[in-house]
């Protein structure tokens, strides 16, 4: 058999399955109708239904599928096989110890889980059964929309979602068009437009479209929102007339018709082939590091518990080598026993105790950390620092896996317009060959009043210049894909053409495009509408023009420009272009290219968005060739995009320069502030955007991202063309290690106060040839680690002119460096869709831009300041009570198994348990769990405001500071030494003869009373109590919740105790327990060594506590020992920067890393704020902080000589 498997499963798919699962494109008749005879075969093919399944399971396979997905976590699959073994052979304790909690925990996950999905399957069967209109043999009839096929011609009114993805066939509207709103899609409420098919827009009835008779070619279903081609065949007199299809022409499921009382269309995709659906992606999973310390502590508690089991194992068979000790003569072993081959013996001995110990692998710890995730991630969405009023938004978790990585991230990638800035442009000015227009300033040259104090340059224009400053004006106002919507108001907001009346305002999916169209409005040039393919527009002398629009060569990232070819009424033919300056100026062969040059570049340093206008006068032959070029582009099925490019390439040229627009885009409320603390907080910030330069640049420098004293290294193309990108990049190498002596900073160690802070800048182009080098060059397999080694040397890096894959590659790239630090991306749009899913924690901002970002991120938010709040604060305390929650699970099981393994040296290694099976199944389950959990909740070590105001503190709980393996190990031995303070503590009490019961010495029968089953009751009674004390001296902020969960679960341990050994239970076989709580209380000498061995347990760890915050606190203890002199008021202090740890010579030891301040601050605040100081020199100055630190010391005198007195520089808060 030659044939391979590949082409085996080629074939079977090709002719079993359907032809439409390999052929290029499909081919959809409209209404069913078989094509005219001899036209084309009719090969009817097979589609899916238009049910929409965004379930996971089906009531059939939940059970199995769940239990798959369930049992491929390590800690799952590794109970079942301990309790598969208790079940198999004879073991120490019953199946039911380790059966009931896995049990639990997979019953409370597949609840979680299947509910989840049952939602799912409720939203499906709401979407799925919702009624459609079809058009069947000329009669509008209703039917379910899982019932649609592809073919079918839907009637869709005003306000109605379209049911599936469609071609528009006719509209109410005579000229064809409809307008539609896609917010559900991309989050986009403006109104589009799309167009009709040229021969069916007339049909504008049910008999009308029903008689139509045509059929579709397309390409198969994709994802991309944006890109559609396929053209439809009309058939006239059985003669197909060929019309080219878009993504113009195609109605997106999940679309809302707008401005429109009905349209008529034809299904192309249904169900899950639709676009929407095919969006639907399944993201990668992300794991936090807290997940992985956690997986790495249980593969060391793994080797602890088989190197136990071994220890155990191999103890036995020592012990009883010799006769004497084989086995107790009431445990005489069956001869089958005798005769097994030793090591089945020794390894059946080996899982035996497995079993025993297999508690030091805490199973419960995975469900408690689902739902403190689970749970925690509401705080953010309750949190009403987080709504947004303009938006009617609050913040979004859409997975709560990553709660914790939030307070990790040591790298901020941030997009720059819709997410630092606005995305709100305003029209500033125009420049028309040199010639300046502000809106409402100048204008022909006349300065207004009130414009005395703008920078201008400007000159009026002569005669021969005012029909370029005309034709400029048109070009705007005819260059666009702008809509005219006519009514009077809209969401509460009136808009308005005209001055005073509200009639109508301009809607379009680009902002920048009403800003400019607004902008030439308020110059004196009026768009007024576009109505059967005439745009009309008003100009000063208040008559209206009339231009027909013969083609529009939309805008695309490439090309980075658009352009419209229009007839006026005079019958001259006129190509208008608009776009970006590196895409219009190579283009141009005349025009006053250096004036206008000037002020583009001019209006990028203030931070302005510009674009050129150019032009190009078209007679008749060169208009008939431009539309041969694009009819054979757009009929095109394959390479459709590619064709267009080229036809765009060879229209767009010959321009002549009109002039340049500059539009603003303001930065967001707090956006600058926000920066600042995330750059206080040791996390560097980069900015990633499409923009130029000089504009980004721009708003770096607003923003704060750079000061005025940031030294900037240019890594640019203009660079590069001067000298090798390797002479650069060791030019930029040897700046930056020269000034740090060679040493590379720490990402995390902030700047010293003598060290020169250094910005980057790169571009896309200089980007691509640092990621792919030319492989020529024999020096260039380094050139990304140095451009790494600049990057970690800079605070901030601003990369300009970046594709969207770019800025996912550059993401990528830090993520993967030696040190893997943690990354966040956030952005609104959907070009930071890449890089948000490439992060470890991607956020979206619900902007202009659309939803996309905020569909594909983990956790959305309404605007940037929110960023401050949900890293410093939230993330900050998920890290601090999920890194608790971890190390404490690990401490309680080890206090819980050690015991049982050091009462195998008094019990002949024979595999008795220490405690009662209900106790062994019940304490991670009930007796220990709900404190913790608690505490994983509420938790706030420190006041939210004082972690708001000094976003230092976040350093203290750096790279996984918390859950390091030096913390791991005291956790360790704090359990080791607990457990055998508690078993050897109980077990010399019980060996004295003087102990007493009712004060008595003991008699043979109180003897048997204080035996196996009461030493374990008072070991495990001592347990639990010192386990919830540690949690209870752990806590900072206690509510009456924490005091009713701490101390109710040991009254519940107690309660349990009593009625479990108080009450004969017909249900168990044999009650060893009977009466042995009551009886180990009712001994005096029983309640002492509770007391003693709980405070000896506790001691240690408090004393060490004591004298670590006397003599090395951290920042974190420092502001708690503050906050209690001042009893929880701190925030309302200021100086908060005295409570810093002092800096060292040598090493920085648990947060006391330097402040990120440069040597001369300049600072433009005004000083009437409430301020926190900052240390800005090497060492504090004391001075400033008396007050604070007199308290402190113990002094309560507050003197008014002692304020702050010296004109330092300051932080605004």
């Amino acid at each position: 058999m030659g044939m391979d498997f590949s082409t085996l499963r080629t074939l079977i798919s090709r002719y079993c399955v359907g032809e439409e699962n390999w052929v290029d494109s499909r081919t959809i008749y409209i209404g069913h109708k078989e094509p005219p005879p001899g036209t084309e075969a009719f090969i009817q093919q097979r589609y899916p239904d238009n049910r929409i399944v965004s379930s996971k399971y089906t009531f059939w396979n939940f059970i199995p599928k769940n239990m798959f997905e369930q049992f491929r976590r390590v800690a799952n699959f590794y109970f079942l096989i301990i309790f598969l073994v208790q079940l198999m052979i004879d073991t120490p304790t019953s199946p039911v110890t380790s059966g009931l909690p896995l049990f639990f925990v997979i019953t409370v996950t597949a609840i979680k889980q299947g509910y989840e999905d049952w939602l799912r399957h409720k939203a499906d069967n709401s979407v799925n059964q919702c009624p459609v209109h079809v058009v069947q043999h000329g009669k509008v009839v209703c039917k379910q929309s899982r019932r649609l096929r592809v073919g079918d011609v839907v009637f869709v009114q005003e306000n109605e979602t379209f049911p599936c993805d469609l071609i528009l066939l006719s509209s109410s509207r005579d000229d064809g068009t409809c307008f539609v709103t896609t917010a559900s899609l991309d989050g986009e409420s403006s109104h589009k437009t799309y167009y009709a098919v040229q021969d069916t827009k007339a049909y504008n009835t049910e008999r009308d479209v029903d008689s139509v008779h045509a059929t579709i070619e397309c390409e198969q279903p994709q994802p991309d929102l944006y890109k559609f081609v396929g053209r439809i065949n009309v058939y006239m007199d059985n003669e197909p007339v060929a019309r080219p299809l878009g993504s113009e022409n195609l109605l997106l499921r999940g679309a809302t018709l707008k401005n429109t009382e009905y349209i008529y269309a034809v299904v192309i995709y249904t169900g899950m082939e639709t676009k929407m659906a095919l969006n639907y992606q399944s993201k990668s999973q992300k794991r936090s590091a807290v997940e992985k310390s956690m997986n790495a502590y249980l593969v060391v508690y793994l080797c602890i518990l088989i190197s136990k089991a071994v220890i155990n194992t191999a103890l036995k068979y020592v012990w009883q080598a010799d006769p004497n000790r084989d086995e107790p003569w009431y445990n005489d072993r069956t001869e089958s026993e005798r005769q097994r081959h030793i090591l089945i013996r020794a390894f059946t001995d080996f899982l035996a105790f497995m079993v025993l110990f297999n508690y030091i692998i805490p199973v419960s710890m995975y469900v408690t950390v689902e739902m403190q995730k689970f749970l925690g991630s509401y705080f953010i969405m309750w949190d009403d620092e987080m709504f947004d009023d303009e938006l009617g938004e609050r913040a979004v978790v859409n997975t709560s896996d990553l709660n914790e990585e939030l307070g990790q991230v040591e790298y901020v990638f941030t997009d720059k317009t819709g997410t630092l800035t606005e995305n709100n442009m305003e029209f500033i000015e125009c420049c028309v060959d040199g010639h300046v227009y502000v809106p409402h300033a100048i204008c022909n040259g006349q300065v207004m009043p009130g414009a005395a104090s703008m920078d201008m340059i400007d000159t009026s224009p002569g005669p021969e210049a005012r029909e370029h400053e005309e034709l400029f004006f048109r070009a705007l106002c005819l260059c666009h894909t702008v809509q005219v919507k006519e009514e009077e108001t809209v969401d509460g907001i009136k808009h308005g053409i005209h001055q005073g009346k509200s009639t109508s305002f301009y809607i379009s999916s680009s902002p920048d495009e009403v800003a400019l169209v607004e902008g030439m409005k308020r110059l004196g040039f009026t768009y007024l509408r576009h109505k059967d393919g005439q745009m009309e527009i008003l100009n000063r002398e208040d008559e209206v023009e009339r231009f027909e629009l013969l083609e529009v060569l939309t805008f695309d990232s490439v090309r980075r420009r658009m352009s419209v070819i229009v007839r006026a009424s005079s019958g001259e033919l006129y190509l208008f272009c608009k776009g970006a300056d590196s895409s219009i100026f190579p283009r141009v062969v005349s025009g006053k290219v250096e004036e206008v040059r000037a002020r583009v570049e001019h209006n990028a340093v203030e931070g302005l968005r510009t674009l050129c206008v150019a032009y190009r006068p078209l007679n008749s032959e060169q208009y008939e060739q431009v539309c041969h070029l694009l009819n054979a582009a757009k009929l095109a099925l394959l390479d459709r995009d590619k064709r267009l490019a080229e036809a765009y390439d060879l229209i767009e040229k010959d321009l002549i320069l009109l002039g340049a627009t500059a539009v603003e885009d303001r930065l967001q409320e707090k956006a600058a502030d926000t920066i600042e603390s995330l750059h206080k907080a040791g996390m560097k910030v980069w900015v990633l955007t499409g923009d130029k330069m000089e504009t980004a640049a721009a708003t770096c420098y607003a923003s704060k991202l750079f000061h005025r004293n940031t030294q900037i290294l240019e890594l640019t193309t203009k660079r590069t063309e001067e000298q090798s990108l390797h002479d650069v990049l060791f030019d930029l190498s040897r700046t930056v290690l020269r000034q740090h002596g060679g040493m590379t900073r720490d990402t995390f160690s902030g700047l010293s106060g003598d060290c020169t802070d250094f910005g980057l800048i790169i571009d896309g182009a200089t980007l691509s040839a640092v990621m792919r080098p030319d492989q020529m060059d024999s020096n260039s397999g380094n050139y990304k680690e140095i451009f790494l080694e600049i990057c970690r040397n800079c605070s901030a890096v601003l990369c300009c002119r970046m594709a969207p894959l770019q800025k996912a590659q550059i993401v990528k790239m830090i993520k993967t460096s030696k040190e893997h630090p943690i990354t966040l991306a956030i952005g609104d749009g959907a070009n930071d869709v890449s890089m948000i899913l490439e992060a470890h924690v991607g956020i979206g901002i619900m902007g202009k831009e659309g939803r996309q970002a905020v569909r594909n991120s983990d956790y959305a938010i309404p605007k940037f300041k929110h960023l401050k709040k949900m890293l410093l604060v939230h993330g900050h305390y998920y890290y601090i009570r999920i890194s608790e929650l971890v190390q404490y699970f690990f401490y309680k099981n080890v206090c819980f198994i050690f015991p049982q393994f050091l009462y195998q040296f008094f019990c002949g290694f024979s595999q008795q348990p220490l405690y009662d099976t209900a106790y062994l199944t019940l304490y991670n389950i009930s007796f220990t769990s709900l404190p913790i959990l608690l505490y994983s909740l509420m938790e706030q070590h420190i006041n939210m405001d004082i972690l708001k105001k000094d976003p230092s503190l976040y350093r203290d709980i750096a790279k996984n500071s918390l859950l390091r393996w030096p913390i791991f190990i005291y956790w360790t031995i704090l359990g080791v030494y607990d457990a055998i303070v508690m078993f050897f503590g109980a077990y010399f009490l019980f060996d004295n003869t003087t102990f007493t019961s009712n004060g008595q010495l003991m008699t043979t029968n109180t003897q048997m009373m204080f035996g196996n089953w009461t030493f374990g009751t008072l070991v495990f009674t001592v347990l639990v109590f010192t386990v919830t004390f540690k949690l209870a001296l752990d806590t900072h902020y206690w509510t009456w919740i924490n005091h009713f969960v701490i101390w109710g679960s040991l009254v519940f341990f107690v309660v349990f105790s009593l009625l479990w050994g108080g009450i004969i239970w017909p249900f168990l076989n044999y009650q060893r327990m009977y009466y042995v709580f009551m009886q180990m209380l009712s001994s005096g000498p029983a309640w002492l060594s509770i007391i003693l061995l709980i405070t000896a347990s506790l001691l240690p760890d408090v004393v060490k506590k004591v004298i670590w915050r006397t003599l090395w606190p951290t920042t974190t203890e420092r502001i708690q020992n503050a906050d209690k002199l001042y009893k929880g008021q701190l925030s309302e202090f200021t100086p908060l920067a005295s409570l810093h740890a002092p800096p060292k010579a040598s090493s920085h030891r648990r947060g006391s890393e330097n402040q990120r301040n440069p040597p001369n601050p300049q600072r433009s605040e005004s000083y009437n704020k409430k301020i926190m100081f900052t240390r800005w020199q090497r060492t504090p100055d004391y001075r400033t902080f008396t007050p604070l630190l007199r308290f402190a010391d113990g002094s309560h005198h507050l003197k008014q000589g002692n304020a702050y007195s010296g004109a330092g520089p300051e932080t605004s808060v």
